[in-house]
């Protein structure tokens, strides 16, 4: 399926590189470089997921003086920003106790639940979270490891992209699950690390509100 012109328009991006899904649950198979097949919805006007191959976005965007943010109006689709070598192998999600980073972490679990079961998960909270927050903390633990093969829980006081990044790099980890906020900074990390010393070729990125 042709990814509307109306979707393009929503990315500072060549629409040759993005992709669009509208199954609410990815199939076995699920590839982000290739279209959806025809098993799922076509008619369901909005796609559940948009991909973006990441390095075709990299090249490009080193053709401009400065990074420039992923999306002109950040849109409720989720992004999912992905490497060649795409995986779900270890997932690293981003909890940061607001209602919008356990509703991105419940709709990506029930979009790829297909593809996680024998994944390994790391999760990261704050510190500090609230006592109203504490029971949807242990919600979303108990959900990710009853999705998951493994899970392990983490309290960091992360306040930047760049914190997430280099932990993902580190403990080599291949797709970050994040909120939308942090793309604008995400762009300038990735724009600036792209192919150094530091970069990591596993490392795809899951974006949503």
């Amino acid at each position: 399926m042709e990814l509307k012109t109306s979707y393009a328009q929503k990315f500072h991006l060549p629409s040759e590189y993005l992709k669009e899904f509208h199954c609410s649950v990815l199939e076995t198979g699920f590839w982000p470089a290739k279209k959806e097949s025809i098993s799922c919805d076509l008619t369901q006007e909005e796609p559940s997921l948009i991909s973006v191959d990441l390095h075709k976005v990299l090249d490009w965007l080193h053709g401009n003086e400065l990074p420039k943010p992923l999306e002109k109006e950040v849109c409720e689709i989720p992004v999912l920003l992905f490497v060649p070598d795409f995986s779900t192998a270890h997932l690293l999600f981003h909890y940061d106790g607001s209602p919008s980073s356990a509703s991105l972490i419940k709709h990506f679990i029930q979009l790829f639940k297909k593809q996680i079961s024998i994944s390994k998960a790391t999760i990261i909270s704050p510190c500090f979270i609230p006592k109203s927050k504490i029971r949807e903390e242990q919600e979303l633990i108990q959900l990710v490891s009853n999705s998951t093969r493994e899970t392990s829980f983490i309290k960091f006081n992360f306040s930047r992209i760049g914190d997430f990044w280099s932990y993902a790099v580190k403990h080599d980890c291949s797709l970050l699950v994040t909120t939308k906020s942090y793309q604008a900074d995400l762009a300038k990390v990735l724009f600036h690390f792209y192919k150094g010393s530091r970069w990591s070729d596993k490392l795809s990125f899951y974006l949503s509100l």
